[in-house]
């Protein structure tokens, strides 16, 4: 089960890191007015948000199937760690009832990074991804799977 939920929480922030990217590419003039508002203009100029499109897209692919995720998913962090940093005031006063400009749908900015931290910390257990398939296993496990005394040859 625990496996399964790594594949599904892997799954939906690879989307995520998909949709920011293609937004950037194909949604420039949209992903400036964002960059300017909560990144300080910071990603403003056309090249960079189709270099950092293409980076979010390769990246999001990469968290999908599971590949070099240990230089990927610290990646992930970086940028959705970015985004919640950029909203924080609406992480901290959702409804606005203290601060202005604060808006509620931006709260699940700390979901996707607390997902994000989550990959991380169990990586060993997401089984279903390319980089756990190419892991060798140890000898000592082959040699109980073929033992037909072992009660239990898992």
């Amino acid at each position: 089960m625990k496996a399964l939920t790594l594949l599904l929480l892997r799954i939906s922030l690879s989307g995520l890191m998909l949709f920011w990217g293609a937004n950037k590419l194909l949604n420039t003039e949209g992903s400036a007015a964002i960059s300017e508002k909560y990144y300080l203009s910071f990603m403003s100029a056309e090249a960079l948000l189709y270099l950092f499109g293409v980076v979010q897209i390769v990246i999001g692919l990469l968290v999908l199937v599971g590949l070099m995720r240990r230089w990927v998913l610290p990646l992930q962090v970086a940028i959705n760690g970015a985004s919640l940093v950029a909203v924080f005031p609406s992480i901290i006063d959702p409804l606005g009832w203290y601060l202005e400009g604060t808006n509620v749908l931006f709260y699940p900015s700390l979901i996707i990074f607390a997902g994000s931290l989550l990959l991380i910390a169990f990586q060993r257990e997401d089984s279903f991804s390319i980089d756990a398939s190419r892991v060798k296993k140890p000898k000592a496990w082959e040699a109980r799977k073929m033992c037909s005394r072992d009660p239990h040859p898992n």
